[in-house]
């Protein structure tokens, strides 16, 4: 069996299996395979880190969920500094910058909770496996110790699963060298359900941390049900990031429940305030999302 039919396999296999929703533990109750003692048989047996299904059975404070994103493309070092000073107040999960801002955010956040993601291969993903490796290992050498980026959506969408893999691959050993972790955005608005699956699979195969929806600046951002179905595919052993069009707490509260433990957005600010049951302030932030995207 070659890799192409290895991988239409596993992908008629898994879209089998996700027909069949995961019941509760008997002996917590606990959904999508978060039982405690089943996770500490994980740890047992090596288990360092779980992406779990975020929901009410797994209370946590929503700006640690957080990726508070500036990517537009005349972004200004003065709404960069402003971006990490809000992370620093906040404890945003991370500041999400383009790769030229890595160093200055690095620098800025440097002491606090607060890490440095970035984005290569963006937003189109359509170029060389070496480059993105290339790419990565230089922000990571920078200080991001989050890297997002983008898939092969051509040769994911023509089958070359062979190509797909070794781009992933390619970046995550780049990135792991120097401890970062990696997210693999599917771009899922040009994807089919079948096409979402394979990029899941593929990411796994590859050893990325996570699988995220959207650059934020394709045709359209995350839905709930795509996140639904990534978390389906990918278990409780890989991280979800719902990114692009996440405006309110109602729309993170539902990508959360929906199984995204981590969210892409530029209003993150926003988001938390309301979820103090705060109105927003019209001054707290100001990096609006990038002309044609979506973050």
């Amino acid at each position: 069996m070659n890799q192409q039919q290895l991988v239409e396999a596993v992908v008629r296999a898994v879209l089998a299996q996700i027909q069949v929703e995961e019941p509760a533990c008997a002996c917590h109750g606990a959904p999508g395979g978060g039982c405690p003692v089943r996770l500490d048989g994980f740890v047992g047996q090596g288990a360092a880190r779980f992406g779990l299904r975020a929901g009410a059975a797994y209370p946590r404070e929503i700006a640690r969920t957080i990726d508070h994103t500036l990517l537009k493309a005349d972004a200004t070092r003065a709404q960069i500094e402003q971006l990490c000073r809000e992370a620093r107040e906040f404890g945003f999960a991370t500041v999400c910058v383009n790769p030229a801002w890595v160093p200055l955010s690095a620098r800025l956040l440097r002491g606090s909770e607060t890490g440095v993601c970035t984005v290569v291969g963006f937003p189109l993903g359509a170029t060389f496996p070496e480059v993105k490796a290339h790419e990565a290992a230089r922000v990571v050498e920078e200080g991001a110790g989050e890297v997002d980026m983008v898939v092969n959506v051509g040769a994911l969408k023509s089958g070359d699963y062979a190509l797909v893999e070794r781009d992933i691959a390619a970046v995550v050993e780049a990135s792991r060298r120097g401890g970062a972790i990696v997210k693999v955005i599917l771009e899922t608005a040009l994807l089919n359900d079948e096409e979402k699956v394979r990029g899941c699979v593929l990411s796994r195969a590859a050893g990325a941390d996570f699988v995220k929806t959207s650059t934020g600046f394709g045709p359209a951002g995350a839905t709930v049900e795509d996140v639904t179905l990534m978390r389906r595919v990918v278990g409780p052993a890989m991280g979800v990031k719902a990114a692009g069009g996440v405006r309110d707490y109602a729309q993170a509260q539902a990508m959360i429940a929906a199984g995204a433990d981590r969210i892409g957005a530029s209003v993150g600010v926003k988001i938390v305030q309301e979820s103090r049951g705060g109105a927003p302030s019209p001054a707290s932030h100001s990096t609006p999302p990038a002309k044609g995207g979506s973050y």
